[in-house]
């Protein structure tokens, strides 16, 4: 499972790191950057939390 980040739709506003911190951070303006493409065996939900939580759709699951 792969966690993908389409940096052009991100808008700052930091809500997918709340459920998934070890795969996501955020740069000082609040954009997001993903911590690891390759989503760890136990993180899934995580990884799916995240990508809901993203209000302009910036994150996506492939898998």
């Amino acid at each position: 499972m792969k966690l993908l980040l389409d940096s052009t739709r991100c808008q700052g506003y930091g809500l997918c790191q709340e459920p998934a911190p070890e795969l996501v951070e955020l740069d000082e303006w609040g954009y997001a950057r993903i911590i690891a493409v390759d989503v760890p065996a136990g993180a899934e939900q995580a990884a799916r939390a995240c990508a809901d939580s993203c209000p302009n759709s910036a994150l996506r699951v492939e898998g």
